[in-house]
Order: C-alpha cells, then sequence, then structure tokens
C-alpha cells in the first residue's frame, strides 16, 4: 500500500460568472491535524465546510489553506460620497484661508477616507450558495491534488525505510554471527581475565570466581536484544503494507529499535560489536528522521 507524507502543495482555481478565486493550500509535519484557513472578508460562512472537506483527504499535518476571491471590475461601481465631500471642501476651505495655503487638488480629496465608495455587487442568498458551493469544490480539488504530492513523497520515503530496515536486518545478522559471540570465544576472554585475577591474588576464591564469571557471560549475552530486534524490523515491515496512517505507529517502532540498540552497545565485551551497535544507532537515527514525516 502507499504511504503518506506530510509535505506537500497544491493549487487550484475556479470561476463562476464574475467571480474567479484561487486556493493555495500547503501541508508541513504535524503531531495531529492542524488546519488553518485564511479567507477574504465575506467568506467566513464557508470555513466550517472548508475544514470538513480538507479532514476527509488528511489525518494529520500542519495544513494551510489561502482562499483568493475576485470579481471582475465592471461589475463593482464606485461612486462619490457627496455629503462627505462636501464636509472636506468647507473643512478645506477654511483651513486654506487661515494658512495661505493652495486649494486641494482633486485627487487629493478623493484619497481622503470615506470620499469615495466602493459598491460591490448585490448578490442574492441563492447566488453566493452557487458561489460558496462552487468554491468548496475547487478546495477539494486542491486537496486530492495535495494528497497525490504527498503519496508521490511518500514513495520517496518509502523507498529509503525499505533500504534503511534491509540495513538494519544486515547489521542484526552481522552482530548475531560475530565470532565474539561464540562459547569458545566467551570462554577463553574468561578464562584470560580470571587467570590475570588469580594471578593477581592467589587467596582469590575459584569455585565463587567462575560463579560470577558465569553470570557475566549471562548479563552479556545479547540474544534476547537481537530477537526483539527482529520482531521490530518485521513489524516495521508490516505496517508499511498497512492501508492505514502509520507514522506514529512507525514513530513508536524507531524508538523501541533505539532501545535494543542502546542495550545492546552496554552489552558488548568487544569492539567490532560495539561499532555494529553504533552503525544500528546511527542508520535507526536517520530512520526516525525519516518516519517524523510520514502521515
Amino acid at each position: 500500500m502507499a504511504i503518506s507524507s506530510m509535505t506537500g502543495f497544491a493549487r487550484a482555481t475556479g470561476s463562476l460568472r464574475h467571480w474567479q478565486w484561487l486556493w493555495d493550500v500547503k501541508s508541513v509535519n504535524g503531531k495531529a491535524l492542524d488546519l488553518r484557513l485564511r479567507l477574504p472578508g465575506g467568506l467566513d460562512q464557508i470555513e466550517t465546510s472548508a475544514r470538513l472537506v480538507l479532514s476527509q483527504y488528511f489525518k494529520r499535518g500542519n495544513l494551510q489553506a489561502s482562499l483568493t476571491l475576485n470579481a471582475e471590475g465592471e461589475h463593482t461601481a464606485i461612486s462619490v460620497n457627496e455629503e462627505v465631500l462636501e464636509q472636506v471642501l468647507v473643512a478645506a476651505e477654511k483651513l486654506r484661508a487661515r494658512l495661505g495655503t493652495a486649494a486641494l487638488q482633486p485627487e487629493a480629496l478623493l484619497a481622503l477616507r470615506g470620499v469615495l465608495e466602493v459598491k460591490e455587487p448585490q448578490v442574492s442568498d441563492a447566488e453566493q450558495n452557487e458561489r460558496d458551493s462552487a468554491i468548496l469544490d475547487t478546495l477539494a480539488a486542491a486537496a486530492k491534488d495535495l494528497l497525490k504530492a504527498r503519496r508521490d513523497e511518500g514513495a520517496r520515503l518509502r523507498h529509503v525505510i525499505e533500504g534503511q530496515l534491509d540495513r538494519l536486518d544486515e547489521l542484526a545478522n552481522a552482530a548475531r554471527a560475530n565470532p565474539t559471540r561464540k562459547p569458545e570465544a566467551i570462554r577463553a576472554r574468561l578464562e584470560e581475565q580470571l587467570r590475570r585475577i588469580l594471578d593477581a591474588n592467589a587467596s582469590f576464591d575459584r569455585d565463587r570466581l567462575h560463579q560470577e564469571a558465569a553470570l557475566l557471560a549471562t548479563r552479556n549475552d545479547i540474544q534476547e536484544e537481537l530477537d526483539r530486534l527482529d520482531a521490530h524490523l518485521a513489524a516495521a515491515r508490516d505496517l508499511l503494507k498497512s492501508p492505514e496512517p502509520m507514522g506514529r505507529k512507525f514513530d513508536f517502532l524507531a524508538q523501541e529499535l533505539n532501545r535494543e540498540a542502546n542495550t545492546l552497545c552496554s552489552k558488548s565485551n568487544d569492539v567490532s560489536l560495539t561499532a555494529i551497535g553504533l552503525e544500528l544507532k546511527t542508520i535507526i537515527d536517520q530512520l526516525r528522521e525519516q518516519v517524523q514525516n510520514i502521515e
């Protein structure tokens, strides 16, 4: 099954009679679904429906949807507010007479607030509902394009993650086959350590030392960690096949993988095994970075 990233961008345009609009929708990583809408004045009534449209396509991510709405110029009327203009002229004439300045120019008068009035065309309830419905349809189209963009990015992530899981499998197998884990190697290492201790102090209890050596060998055994690594890696591969959003579960698995790698390093009593454990941790860190972007 396809996995989905949480990063993407999409744009869709629409029109109806004298209106044109543009939706820009983008998303980035997020722990949950966080929707932020930027709507022009007079379109607050579509916010709830717009959120519902987006939530039908996405489960996680910080999404921002911005709407730009324009109407053709000939449908917008501009008029002069005669009453306000008259008041401005009276005040300007008084000021000019007091200061002895030149009369105000027409463009300066028109720039004053309230002199020019822009009247948007009257829209019936039926026209508004039709327009709003068309705007939401365009948002759905943008959401589909964003979903495709996120899935395309998810396909790339899947390829990277599968390679990382393969590498973790290789390292786990290398740790399992490490020569220092063979019984004869462990026995020889313990015997050498015991010999050094006994040579230094002959009063030590040999039987007790052998018991402690056996306990030490048991504590240093990494078989349980390797078994859990295998189980977590198998679970990760199963997650990649899931049709449901998997980002949270994958992040948890990555944490568990890191826990086992840490324990393996702490139990290691040979430099070659420690090197494997450290590379395990490096690949797991890289895996976690990729997993953070999965929905």
